[in-house]
This record gives C-alpha cells, sequence and structure tokens, in this order.
C-alpha cells in the first residue's frame, strides 16, 4: 500500500511503500475488513504544502475493497449456510490460529475465482462454540462443504492447505455434486 508522506520543506509529496495492514474484524461491523461480501469505498483526505508559505493543497483519494469470504456466526449458520441454493464451503478459523492465517489468502483468492459456483463463508471458532460442537472441529482451520442444507461426505479437512491442493481438494468436490 503506498503512503504519502509530505514535508514543509518540498514541494511534491513523496511516496513510500509500507506493507498492508490487514484486519480480521467482521464485515458487519467493519469497511475495512478483510472478510467482507461486497465491496466497499474509503475514503482518503491528504493535505501538504505546496510551498513554504502558508498555502496547502489537498486532494481525495478513492478505492475498492473487493472480497469473497463473508464471516458469519451461529445466528446466521441456518440462513447462509444450510439454506443456500448453492454449494457453502465454511472455513473454521481462529484469530490465534497460525496454519488459518497461512491459508486465509488461499482461501480469499479461490472465493472470487468459484464465486459463481461456490459460496465461501468463515466461522470464528472462539465466538461460535455450538457450531463447533455440532459439527465436531477439532483441528483448525477446518473446511466443511454443504450442499442443500447437508454437510457433503468426505468434505472436512483440516489443517493448512497450499492453494494448488485447496483447489483441487475444492474442484474434486464440485465435481462430486455435480456443479463443476
Amino acid at each position: 500500500m503506498d503512503t504519502l508522506i509530505a514535508s514543509s520543506s518540498s514541494s511534491t509529496p513523496a511516496i513510500s511503500r509500507r506493507p498492508p495492514v490487514r484486519s480480521f474484524n467482521s464485515c458487519f461491523h467493519s469497511v475495512t475488513t478483510s472478510f467482507c461480501r461486497k465491496p466497499s469505498f474509503r475514503k482518503l483526505t491528504h493535505s501538504f504544502q505546496n510551498s513554504p508559505s502558508s498555502s496547502s493543497s489537498s486532494f481525495t483519494v478513492k478505492f475498492a475493497i473487493k472480497c469473497g469470504v463473508t464471516e458469519i456466526n451461529e445466528s446466521q449458520f441456518p440462513d447462509v449456510v444450510l439454506k443456500s441454493d448453492r454449494p457453502v464451503l465454511v472455513e473454521f478459523v481462529a484469530g490465534w490460529c497460525g496454519p488459518c492465517r497461512l491459508v486465509a489468502p488461499a482461501i480469499e483468492s479461490l472465493s472470487k475465482e468459484y464465486e459463481d459456483k461456490l459460496l465461501v463463508v468463515k466461522i470464528d471458532h472462539d465466538a461460535n462454540p455450538k457450531l463447533i460442537e455440532e459439527y465436531k472441529v477439532y483441528g483448525l482451520p477446518a473446511l466443511i462443504m454443504f450442499k442443500d442444507g447437508k454437510e457433503i461426505a468426505e468434505s472436512r479437512r483440516e489443517g493448512a492447505i497450499t492453494k494448488a491442493k485447496l483447489k483441487d481438494y475444492i474442484d474434486a468436490l464440485l465435481q462430486s455434486i455435480s456443479v463443476a
């Protein structure tokens, strides 16, 4: 992400490269989250001084954040997952889980790639104990695919996975239920 840095001694702003900051908040509470379903817009205004005199200029930058993974909770699970008209890949994660953070970019990327065939949702392990108990999630991250309100047989997968193997996993499941 580019960051604008301005000083009073220069007439043009300098741009420095800084790594993007990731947020793991729910898209229902924050537009800066990486788990939102619809594009969000943020408006940034930067001011800098054009010359050593007291006059200053400002400009506005608008950008969109497009995300493919939605974070849901226990109360949303029946409506979002069980009543969905297309297959749903549920990822059980936790903020403290290193492997969960490791596979997050791959899940995000593939959720965009398969958005016309598959809905991808995340469920926080710590905030949703009833779902964890009901679906017997013992390891994280855990992936379970649902179709027509039921868990697809042999769809459970636990632990870190590469993007290529995740793609193969999704393709095989979609082919087994004739969605591919």
